[in-house]
């Protein structure tokens, strides 16, 4: 293949091939970046037009099994449904390249995008943008506006442009930012939390159940990004969508094919019925806005029509239909504007009111019902080992791998008052369940579990997927799984007329589609742990997006203190609610627990309903069971076994307190200690010496005497330094 434009883009370099491949496409690039190869094309229908008002425009990103020298995993070796990690690029794609379309545009189009080779290490949801922007730019369709993405990602404290996957795993933050060389059109954020350290099940050697999967028990930390930091390096971005833009356009423009003429359906309001609206039925517009929901809003602003029908029987009444949503539209945002009042007489920064509800399903594990207005979502908790995690396995993916925390969303038709039959999850549904995933997975605390949260939304008037974060924070804490931190969502929007702006809080469905951003933020009270944007403007200015953020922190922190007051009225369905419990027996008694050919430890899994995972060389045990009754006998069964009684008196630490422990493990991060009572803690590397060492065996052995300072409780996690 000859390639006929090269790019050095920073960290990485594009390499384009034209007019070689699929040449009856209206446009078409071949893109190779490292060893991975993309098809992208553009295809237009010139001869038929849709006289509607959205633009009909088809995004599909496919990748090949091929691609990565493998067979598609499963009965049938063909690729059929496509992925979700396809649906959701082909989303990202779509939502990226859409704002470039003239209104009215209405000729079908549709762009595809098909990976042919894969690199392990190449970003393919950034690669896809970038061939489907070219192929879109170089086509015979007369849009002459480069778009493109940028992945930055932070590692150890730095920011990386273009990180490969191996660098993305271990980064703490994921953001995803497509632009032209102006403007920012789309943008997806992740805060990654990180785990501090594996208190226990490494090197277990004993597995009862013979599908469970080695364990460990991690200290999580949140790592929820700062506003400002935000703003910082989005700023640093836009620069290198700029800088990228710039050199796409300047090597594409000589190669961009002749543009033809297109339909384009443009719809003319009438004047006449618009005034005739304003002069007599403004205030009926305005008892009709104030319908809340979207059913009873749509009714009131057909009766409206129907009634000016009457008197005006000559007028058709789709053209009257519009000119009555055009003096609705300009309504809404002139009360806004000039009033700072919205349609439901809530201020600018209000937030509608909130209901909470946990455990109202008795045989589920955890649930939570959270209403925010009219927007409800019942949150329900699953909770399993690590045989019921989702497998899954990508292009980049050496082999199968395992998704421990899931997020399902399910957006039923009678949530809106509509007919609509249930089927499959729609791209939306998959976006919506992978933001709130995005949202929540950084925070929680598994230790081993898998963990599936599914979202019916029950009623929505704006913001379903934010509620679903709240409602998934709930359910996760009705589920008594530890969250580094409250976590919540809220929707933002924007009113903008000129020079004049207005930021909404808690947007509801009238706000959202008159309005001109559809701005999501989730986080703590502290920082933002996964935020989504989509921009109708055609860009946004970085102090407009700062105000808008702060203005979401304050409502989440309203949010937050409510969700805090639930927690503590939650009761546990103690009857259904699995259970674990890690604790530490003694090495040599580990014999006697599993008994002649394991049948003391079958006794004990067959009488308490439980199973059983003990780590031969350091003595832990971590017990999994159905309810908490059942592994409360089990433990007192074991302990019962190695002789040490549960009632025996325990040493109470607080932080400051100094005691000699005995170093009784070592690991690269840091050291087990034993201390005295026979509680375990943990001295990160950190915490060893004044000095930097790089290995832990160079100032402590296993076995010796240690003096060590309590200096913090995470849970039941003791965190420990070298005392002084």
């Amino acid at each position: 293949m000859k390639y006929d434009i090269t790019l050095a883009l920073t960290n990485k370099e594009e390499s384009y091939a034209l007019n070689q491949v699929a040449a009856q496409a209206n446009g078409a690039v071949w893109l190779k970046s490292g060893n991975t190869v993309i098809l992208a094309t553009v295809v237009v229908d010139e001869t038929d037009f849709v006289d509607e008002d959205f633009l009909p425009l088809t995004v599909q990103y496919l990748e090949k099994s091929y691609a990565a020298g493998k067979f598609p995993s499963g009965f049938i070796k063909r690729e059929t449904k496509p992925s979700d990690f396809e649906a959701l690029t082909s989303r990202i794609v779509d939502r990226s390249l859409r704002p470039l379309f003239p209104k009215g545009f209405a000729n079908p189009i549709q762009i595809s995008i098909l990976v042919l080779s894969s690199d392990p290490e190449s970003d393919l949801q950034v690669l896809a943008l970038n061939a489907a922007s070219a192929a879109l730019y170089l086509s015979d369709i007369d849009i002459f506006t480069s778009v493109s993405a940028v992945r930055v990602g932070k590692i150890d404290g730095n920011i990386i442009i273009n990180p490969t996957l191996s660098q993305l795993k271990q980064s703490t933050l994921d953001l995803y930012l497509a632009g032209s060389r102006d403007d920012m059109l789309m943008i997806e954020m992740q805060a990654n939390g990180t785990d501090e350290a594996i208190a226990l099940g490494v090197g277990s050697e004993l597995f009862m159940d013979p599908l469970a999967l080695p364990e460990v028990a991690l200290q999580r930390r949140s790592n929820a990004l700062p506003e400002d930091e935000l703003i910082e390096i989005l700023a640093r971005a836009q620069e290198e969508l700029t800088t990228a833009n710039i050199a796409y356009e300047t090597a594409f423009k000589p190669q961009a094919k002749f543009a033809f003429e297109l339909k384009y359906v443009v719809s003319e309001v009438d004047e006449a019925m618009m005034e005739y609206v304003r002069l007599h039925h403004t205030e009926d517009l305005k008892r009709g806005i104030t319908q809340m929901a979207k059913t009873e809003r749509s009714k009131a602003l057909r009766t409206i029509r129907k009634k000016i029908m009457e008197s005006q029987s000559h007028w058709d009444e789709h053209a009257l239909k519009k000119a009555i949503e055009v003096v609705k539209r300009s309504m809404v945002r002139a009360q806004i504007l000039d009033d700072a009042i919205r349609a439901d007489g809530r201020t600018l920064t209000q937030v509608r009111p909130i209901r909470i509800e946990t455990n109202i399903l008795p045989s589920a594990h955890a649930s939570a019902l959270f209403t925010r207005g009219q927007t409800q979502a019942l949150v329900v908790l699953t909770l399993g080992g690590a045989k019921d995690a989702q497998m899954y396995e990508g292009l980049a993916d050496s082999g199968t791998q395992n998704e421990g925390f899931m997020v399902h969303y399910n957006f039923p038709g009678f949530s809106v008052g509509e007919p609509s039959s249930i089927g499959a999850p729609r791209r939306r549904e998959l976006g919506h369940g992978n933001l709130a995933k995005r949202a929540l997975e950084g925070s929680t605390v598994r230790n081993g579990q898998t963990i599936r949260l599914v979202s019916e939304i029950l009623e929505s008037n704006g913001s379903s997927s934010m509620a679903t974060i709240c409602g998934g924070y709930m359910a996760l804490r009705a589920g008594d799984i530890e969250v580094c931190e409250p976590i919540a969502g809220v929707a933002m929007g924007m009113i903008q007329e000129g020079n004049r702006h207005a930021i909404l809080s808690d947007i509801m469905g009238l706000e959202d589609h008159d309005g001109d951003l559809d701005f999501k933020v989730a986080g703590s009270k502290e920082g933002i742990t996964a935020m989504q944007m989509d921009i109708k403007l055609g860009g946004i200015h970085l102090d407009v997006l700062r105000e808008a953020l702060y203005q979401a922190k304050a409502a989440r922190a309203h949010i937050i203190d409510i969700m805090v007051d639930a927690e503590s009225t939650i009761e546990l369905n103690e009857g259904t609610l699995p259970s674990t419990d890690i604790f530490s027996i003694p090495a040599t008694s580990i014999v006697d627990v599993i008994g002649q050919a394991g049948k003391t430890i079958r006794e004990i899994i067959e009488k308490f309903a439980v199973s059983i995972d003990i780590d031969k060389k350091s003595g832990s045990v971590k017990l999994t069971g159905k309810n908490r009754e059942g592994i409360k006998g089990a433990r007192t069964h074991i302990m019962g076994i190695v002789g040490t009684s549960e009632a025996s008196p325990k040493v109470e630490y607080k932080v400051g307190d100094v005691v000699e422990g005995k170093v009784k493990k070592i690991v690269d991060f840091g050291a087990f200690i034993e201390l005295p009572g026979g509680t375990d803690g943990l001295i990160h590397i950190s915490k060893l010496s004044d000095s930097h060492i790089s290995r832990v065996s160079d100032v402590v052995s296993e076995g010796d005497a240690i003096r060590v300072e309590i200096v913090e409780f995470k849970g039941t996690k003791i965190g420990l330094a070298r005392a002084k």
